[in-house]
């Protein structure tokens, strides 16, 4: 039997399934059915007839969602492995008192800082920093400070942070740290000047660990085609806590990302696994590991801790926000993010991107809902403001959504449902850098409507804004060539472009 092209509207798509009370029986379907298809005249037997709607009641169903893809990881039973740490990517560099550790960030609100982090393990050494434009005859030095600090029977080196300010944009600078014959040369790239049509990437990772896959993961991002300029990292870090809190598990990780984050800026989002809060263990300071080796310039937006901060970049301003800090109604966070965000120029930094670590839009039974209650208290302005995409991590796990809101939350009236929205962001889940944990592969069926793809496999994806009206995403698998694209989407900025980017609105 051929079954015709629809012709018009079909009512049968909004046929509830069979095994609900509220639903048509089957033998109500054929009046449905030669309404949909105006040839369609059954000849066989009326229990054929009956298979074949349950078997078009289910596809329909089953069609509500997006893509679960059906790609399956290789030997996806086998553990995830971590590194041993006598790995090579591990390596202690040569030399007595050697910088090691090195990574940078953004230092200031607009682009034209760089705050240089490293650590010493023998003395404490300098501070400073001897940096030069490549075009440049002159060096300059900038001095910073060092900590350190002691957590259950370890002591940490010593730990330097230097901002340098007053950059030129879209310049290339070296950078030296150490002394004598340990001395250390880096460089980096200044972003463009904030503007609405400077174009930017950003690479993205969240939860990446130390195993053989965070290696892959990390190697395919340094090597895809799109040249990450910066990266957005959405939380969880090293995993030391997993190793019963040991932190030489931070130094380990340290020295695994120096390769990368030495030379491009890393925006830290925290995560719960930052938090190293272990009162068995005599630890009952919270984040203590995380806030004295990662600083970021949470003052330059007025935030009052370094859990929560904004910078603009290029024609980005990026928000970052703590999952795991109080958010409810008139707490420091929640305050600050009723401030920060009137004051977003859109015509200056169109593209309004959020970072966070536990996410909102999750089918996935790993974490499902932890997100829940922030998703209620912020939802309602991310929408009012049109944010362009909210980036987590957390789940072990690839996710994109489509554009959907849940503002008319209202449980009397029926309204607690995802509805679609055009002034609301997108909605990733990428946390799947690799970690030791491995991947949340349960996930929650069917697949919601408002799930444009998911996939549990390990990777990174890359945000490219080519101007103030459009971006481009890809999301890449680690088991893909670096330029194979496992999924992509073209985004239209909310602000100069609100059309609709969803699945069934790319051209």
């Amino acid at each position: 039997m051929n079954i015709p092209h629809l012709s018009r509207p079909c009512s049968i798509y909004k046929t509830q399934h069979p095994s609900t009370p509220q639903t048509q029986t089957l033998q109500n379907l054929l009046p449905t059915m030669t309404t949909c298809f105006p040839s369609f005249r059954p000849s066989f037997a009326p229990t054929m007839w009956l298979s074949l709607c349950f078997l078009i009641l289910n596809a329909a169903r089953m069609g509500e969602g997006g893509v679960t893809s059906s790609y399956v990881r290789r030997k996806l039973a086998q553990k995830v492995t971590d590194m041993p740490l006598d790995s090579d990517v591990f390596r202690v560099p040569d030399g007595y008192n050697a910088p090691q550790q090195v990574h940078i960030t953004q230092g200031d609100h607009e682009g034209r800082g760089v705050i240089v982090s490293w650590v010493t393990m023998d003395e404490p050494g300098f501070s400073t920093v001897m940096y030069w434009r490549e075009d440049g005859l002159t060096k300059k030095s900038a001095k910073g400070k060092y900590t350190t600090y002691k957590y259950h029977n370890y002591a940490s080196g010593y730990i330097h942070h230097v901002t340098i300010n007053n950059l030129k944009y879209d310049s290339k600078y070296y950078y030296e740290i150490g002394m004598g014959h340990t001395v250390r040369r880096f460089w980096f790239w200044t972003p463009p000047a904030v503007g609405p049509d400077a174009p930017y990437t950003f690479g993205l990772i969240g939860d990446l660990g130390q195993s053989f896959d965070s290696n892959v993961t990390l190697s395919h991002y340094e090597q895809n085609p799109a040249k990450g300029k910066a990266l957005l990292f959405l939380g969880d870090l090293s995993y030391a806590d997993v190793y019963n809190h040991d932190n030489v598990r931070w130094d380990s990780f340290g020295r695994f990302i120096e390769r990368s984050a030495a030379y491009q800026a890393w925006i830290w989002t925290p995560g719960n696994h930052e938090i190293d809060f272990a009162p068995e263990l005599g630890e009952s300071q919270p984040w203590k590991p995380y806030t004295n080796r990662y600083h970021v310039p949470f003052r330059a937006s007025g935030s009052i801790a370094p859990f929560w901060y904004s910078i603009k970049r290029a024609s980005a301003y990026i928000i970052v926000l703590n999952s795991y800090s109080a958010y409810g109604k008139y707490t420091p966070q929640w305050h600050w993010l009723s401030q920060e965000l009137p004051k977003v120029n859109r015509t200056e930094t169109p593209w309004l991107i959020v970072t966070m670590h536990t996410p909102w839009y999750n089918s996935n039974n790993y974490h499902y809902m932890e997100g829940e209650t922030m998703r209620v208290m912020f939802e309602q302005w991310f929408v009012e403001y049109k944010a362009d995409v909210v980036i987590a991590g957390h789940v072990h796990s690839y996710e994109r959504s489509e554009r959907v809101s849940n503002i008319r939350y209202n449980i009397v009236n029926d309204l607690c449902q995802p509805i679609k929205d055009n002034s609301a962001p997108v909605y990733i889940t990428i946390g799947d850098g690799g970690n030791l944990e491995g991947l949340a592969t349960n996930m929650t069926e069917p697949q919601p409507t408002y799930s444009a793809f998911r996939e549990a496999s390990f990777g990174h994806a890359i945000f490219d804004i080519k101007n103030r009206t459009h971006a481009y995403y890809s999301w890449h698998r680690n088991q893909d060539g670096v330029a194979v694209e496992a999924d992509h989407m073209w985004f239209y900025n909310r602000f100069w472009h609100q059309v609709d980017d969803s699945a069934s609105g790319q051209p």
